[in-house]
């Protein structure tokens, strides 16, 4: 099936996959609801928007401050209306490895990479109906991980486990979860570029219900 009808909220906006996603969705008539910390990036990926013709919604936000992202994603969504999909991106990378990872690192680290969804989807929750869609940027680091960024691989191993979780919690009112593990290195060009990731991204939302996988793999 196809994306249904709606806005599209992308966590973890930059210039990156998430932004190509982002364009992605607006050429398609998508009204955007963007979260991010680059105001620059933001106004760019606004200014996309309104030459596709469609509204977009943003705001500069800590995406670890639990009680700041459901305020805004309230105030911005209902703005916008229906949430279609809801896409979440970030990660935190930190150079170091297990012997000089320390807990409390760890757990900032994983507040993004991981525990930020609870919040965004938790606060979207209410305007998704049934067809709308949640993926998120996966990472080969979940199986294969570099130790001397140890906490990126529990991010992302973290993340696919609640993409899981959430694609069984939400199946029953219509609404699927999926996590896109990019099995390869991003660069400018190529099969791992930004825009060849989004568009992976975009093609497993239209997964059928009947098939669908929470996880699918992107080799390139």
């Amino acid at each position: 099936m196809t994306l249904v009808a709606g806005a599209a909220l992308v966590a973890g906006a930059g210039p990156g996959v998430s932004g190509h996603l982002a364009r992605l969705l607006a050429d398609e008539g998508h009204p955007l609801v963007l979260l991010g910390i680059d105001q620059d990036v933001l106004d760019e990926l606004a200014a996309y928007a309104g030459a596709a013709g469609v509204a977009c919604e943003s705001a500069v936000v800590d995406l670890t401050d639990d009680p700041a992202v459901r305020a805004v994603v309230a105030e911005l969504v209902g703005r916008v209306g229906e949430v279609a999909l809801v896409h979440f991106n970030p990660s935190a990378w930190r150079q170091a490895d297990p012997l000089t990872l320390t807990p409390a690192g760890l757990a900032e680290d994983v507040a993004l990479g991981v525990g930020a969804l609870l919040s965004v989807v938790q606060a979207a929750r209410p305007a998704m109906a049934s067809g709308a869609r949640v993926s998120v940027t996966g990472s080969m680091a979940a199986d294969r991980p570099w130790h001397e960024a140890a906490s990126l691989g529990v991010q992302k191993a973290a993340v696919r486990n609640l993409v899981h979780s959430l694609d069984a919690t939400l199946q029953p009112s219509g609404i699927r979860a999926v996590s896109v593990t990019v099995r390869g290195t991003l660069a400018e060009e190529g099969p791992f570029s930004h825009g060849a990731v989004a568009r992976a991204i975009r093609a497993a939302l239209d997964q059928d219900d009947a098939s669908w996988r929470s996880e699918v793999p992107y080799s390139g």
